[in-house]
């Protein structure tokens, strides 16, 4: 157990698997009270029991973040029970894919409920709560965001558009010592991507593109997170980080 967030009280979106799960155990085991969030009550108790068995704090609220009602209340709540909010990791995520000339516009849309107006909702409610005594705000982007994916078009936009709206939030939180900024995964292990690393040949495919040879692990996306919400982040603010294994750095390699 460290103490790099010791005494903070900290929300993450989406916490009941993946880089959400990893980003709450290791927020506390370095002294965070975690408070996660995701629509189903299962996976959250499951992180929670891990946490607690740990000797760590957190707790699990189910609540739905393509729900503005829903994700702004779980926020305020959490900050209302522990007395203030101290960081916001905006890591839940939706995505629909499938080829642009035959994608309707419910599906297009569907991109953006969770990723782009939860990351809004979260943030703007963050921004209130702690305007008084300054906080950090990490949202979760994707490459996609920022190198064209073919069948991920709504995808790609949403992901893109937190980039830049997080700079935005980056400009207008800074007075109040509120920092933003934002990490950019590649292919990490997780539930999202079971299905592309299913069989052996998939996985290697992917990662004869990445320059390290390998896809990433939650727990590494955990400590960029970690780093950027903790004080030694404290002059950073509006910055992107790839956390990717090289990905984003090349333009070809070889296969």
């Amino acid at each position: 157990m460290g103490n790099r967030l010791q005494g903070k009280v900290a929300f993450i979106s989406g916490g009941g698997s993946g880089i959400g799960a990893a980003t709450a155990v290791r927020f506390a085991q370095e002294g965070a009270t975690v408070v996660i969030c995701g629509r189903r009550k299962e996976p959250l108790d499951d992180v929670v029991a891990r946490i607690t068995a740990a000797g760590g704090r957190a707790e699990g609220v189910q609540a739905d973040v393509g729900n503005e009602a829903q994700y702004v209340a779980a926020i305020e709540g959490a900050a209302q029970r522990y007395g203030r909010l101290d960081v916001l990791v905006n890591n839940a995520m939706a995505y629909t894919w499938g080829a642009l000339d035959s994608m309707s516009t419910e599906d297009w849309r569907a991109n953006f409920t969770t990723s782009v107006d939860g990351t809004f909702w979260g943030t703007r409610t963050a921004m209130k709560l702690m305007k008084e005594h300054g906080g950090a705000i990490v949202n979760l982007s994707s490459i996609c965001g920022t190198l064209g994916t073919a069948w991920m078009a709504g995808y790609s936009a949403a992901k893109a558009a937190i980039i830049n709206f997080s700079r935005a939030a980056a400009a207008e939180g800074a007075a109040a010592k509120i920092r933003v900024n934002v990490v950019i995964p590649a292919v990490v292990e997780t539930p999202a991507t079971a299905g592309m690393l299913a069989d052996e040949k998939s996985r290697q495919g992917t990662e004869k593109l990445i320059p390290m040879g390998r896809v990433g692990q939650p727990e590494e996306l955990a400590n960029a997170i970690l780093f950027l919400a903790s004080d030694e982040a404290g002059y950073i603010t509006g910055a992107a980080l790839p956390v990717d294994g090289g990905r984003s750095a090349v333009l070809v390699t070889a296969l």
